[in-house]
This record gives C-alpha cells, sequence and structure tokens, in this order.
C-alpha cells in the first residue's frame, strides 16, 4: 500500500537546522509532484515548497522566503527538506504529501515529523 514516512524531526536550538526525509512506497515516485507543509498548534497547514517529478522545478511557499530548501532523489524513492537557521516560529508537524501533477492538495499524505525549536 502506498506509504509516505517522514523522518529527521525532533529538538534544536534557535539557529540550528534540520534534514527532514520522506520516504515513500507503493506508487510510482519518480512521477509525482512532491511537497512539504507544516501545521503549528491552532494553525491551518501551510504548503512550505513542491518539487517537480524529475526534480527541475521547485516552488516556494512564502512561509519558506528561500530559508529552506526542497531536494529529491528518486533511485531512493525520497524527498528531503533541508532546514538551516531555524527559529521558534518554525515549530510544527511537518508533512510530506505527494500529487500526480500539480494540484492544491496531495493525493497521499505522510503521518507527519514534529519540529520543535527552542532553547
Amino acid at each position: 500500500q502506498v506509504q509516505l514516512v517522514e523522518s529527521g524531526g525532533g529538538l534544536v536550538q534557535p539557529g540550528g537546522s534540520l534534514r527532514l526525509s520522506c520516504a515513500a512506497s507503493g506508487f510510482t515516485f519518480s512521477r509525482y509532484v512532491m511537497s512539504w507543509y507544516r501545521q503549528a498548534p491552532g494553525k491551518e497547514r501551510e504548503l512550505l515548497a513542491s518539487i517537480a517529478s524529475d526534480g527541475t522545478v521547485t516552488n516556494n511557499g512564502d512561509p519558506m522566503k528561500g530559508r529552506f530548501t526542497i531536494s529529491r532523489n528518486n533511485a531512493k524513492n525520497t524527498v528531503y527538506l533541508q532546514m538551516p537557521s531555524l527559529k521558534p516560529e518554525d515549530t510544527a508537524v511537518y508533512y510530506c504529501g505527494a500529487k500526480l501533477g500539480w494540484g492544491v492538495s496531495p493525493d497521499y499524505w505522510g503521518q507527519g515529523t514534529q519540529v520543535t525549536v527552542s532553547s
């Protein structure tokens, strides 16, 4: 069955960095647009970034503002989110999503990984 499994979250101090990974299985990963979202307590889930199936096009949402970088490795069926210079307001549950084509809502979601930025 389809699975998206996020990893790499945790507790980090302000200014620190994390790299999130999302391992996919159960579908043809290389055909799907992959995205990262996050949801902070009491807030709606927001799109951070999307990357085309072949990795040549990326689309960063407003919250990214150039700080985070999305990438993918189709040979490993994995999408990544590199997050440097983390701030307390980056604290959230981070989700990856997969969609066949560009669109609003993914066809598949991961279960999420918690990122907490605190001293």
